[in-house]
């Protein structure tokens, strides 16, 4: 790799830091080129990435970023899962971690907080963005279908309904 390539790959790792919400190191000694791949693919259906780089160039790609703190992981053999969801990239590394103790987690980065080992765990088990907006939805379209089935019963259940009010109001 020559100069040039060398600080290409720099200033791309610096760009993965600044917009990654969340930057997991793991060990990935013992790891066959398949179990890579399992775990490439599994990052990309979470909407991250996994990234191999010279430990050296990482740590001066880190230089001045919020995420600096990782620096003091990368030794050995490294590897950086990544994503924007600051969720994302902890769920998938601590699950592949379960299922393949080959990969160590040594700790990771959401923006300038530093994470140890426990601190991914911790992150990993946060619900992800998509769960969170399926949440909220499906708490603020809860009492619109309550009016909904409200409004679409019979009179009587309405009668019922109004009946039930005024009984309340008088007590």
């Amino acid at each position: 790799m020559d100069r040039a390539q060398k600080e290409q790959l720099v200033e791309d790792l610096g760009q993965i830091f600044e917009s990654s919400g969340v930057v997991v190191v793991s060990h990935y000694e013992g790891l066959t080129v398949a179990e890579m791949q399992d775990l490439r693919a599994r990052m990309r259906e979470a909407g991250g990435s996994v990234r191999v780089a010279k430990n050296k160039l990482a740590k001066i790609a880190l230089e001045g970023k919020a995420c600096a703190s990782i620096a003091k992981h990368l030794d050995g053999m490294t590897v950086m899962t990544f994503s924007e969801d600051p969720v994302a990239a902890a769920k998938v590394t601590q699950g592949y971690a379960k299922d393949n103790e080959k990969l160590v987690i040594l700790g990771g980065a959401m923006g300038d907080i530093d994470l140890d080992p426990a601190g991914v765990k911790a992150v990993s088990e946060l619900p992800s963005r998509e769960e969170l907006i399926a949440s909220i939805v499906g708490c603020i379209a809860a009492p619109a279908s309550n009016i909904a089935g409200a409004i679409g019963a019979p009179a009587s259940n309405i009668a019922s309904i109004l009946s039930t009010i005024e009984e309340k109001a008088a007590a």
